[in-house]
């Protein structure tokens, strides 16, 4: 379910960056796709504990990591039933749009519960979270940013480099709690990998890769889009001649 979240996410940023808009027709089934897997992970829950229902609904009640899977998916469905051109007409841009917001929210409460259920080996929860405040960082920086256009390339390399930098030290920030060691020890270890187990390789080196191939992405684009020839518009008429000016 959190990887649709993170997807239905990167929608936005990857259609502004790589200047492909078509990729908002999507961003709608991801977003009914994340709510589907939620609730296929709850039948699933629902099935292991042979239909007891009620036993269900105490668990969910007791174990803090349901109630928050759980709250995550009520709100998943919510932005589901809501996601049909009707109820944007109904609701209106504005507040449809408010409402959709709520999904930032439902990806922290979804990680949360990622984190929770994963009880030994937390990389990959924090690749994810990792990706995640790239995600939140990059609308944080439009929504400031006044100018007119993309962000730049510089700008998205920063974040790239924030993001994972950010990532190393909350993993072992997290781990020197755990197992009450010094986070600065953690950090040295970042560089001790070898590329021919990746298991080794810390999820801040995925993190910042990632960012770099949106860099990578933003300067091809950017380029494309410059060299790519115009196309002559329909003429209804002789074509007065153009002045130069020095």
């Amino acid at each position: 379910m959190l990887i649709f979240i993170l997807l239905s996410l990167a929608v936005t940023p990857l259609r502004r960056i790589a200047r492909f808009g078509q990729l908002v027709d999507v961003r709608r089934m991801i977003g009914v796709g994340a709510f589907c897997y939620g609730v296929a992970h709850l039948s699933l829950y629902i099935t292991d504990q042979m239909f007891d229902l009620a036993n269900v609904a105490y668990e969910i009640a007791v174990r803090v990591y349901l109630t928050i899977g759980f709250t995550a998916l009520l709100g998943l469905g919510a932005l589901a039933a809501t996601s049909t051109d009707g109820m944007v007409r109904r609701l209106g841009g504005i507040r449809w749009r408010r409402l959709h917001r709520l999904l930032y929210l439902i990806a922290v409460l979804a990680l949360i519960h990622f984190f929770q259920q994963t009880k030994l080996d937390v990389s990959v929860p924090t690749l994810v979270a990792g990706l995640l405040t790239w995600l939140i960082g990059y609308r944080l920086i439009t929504w400031r940013w006044k100018r007119p256009g993309e962000l730049p390339t510089w700008l998205l390399l920063a974040l790239s480099v924030a993001a994972a930098a950010l990532t190393f030290a909350g993993e072992a920030i997290g781990i020197g709690i755990a197992f009450n060691v010094s986070p600065l020890m953690v950090l040295r270890t970042a560089f001790d990998f070898d590329l021919d187990n990746l298991d080794m390789v810390r999820p801040g080196w995925y993190v910042l890769a990632a960012g770099i191939g949106v860099v990578v992405i933003d300067i091809v684009c950017a380029r494309w889009r410059v060299r790519r020839p115009r196309k002559a518009g329909p003429t209804s008429g002789p074509v007065a001649p153009v002045r130069e000016t020095v």
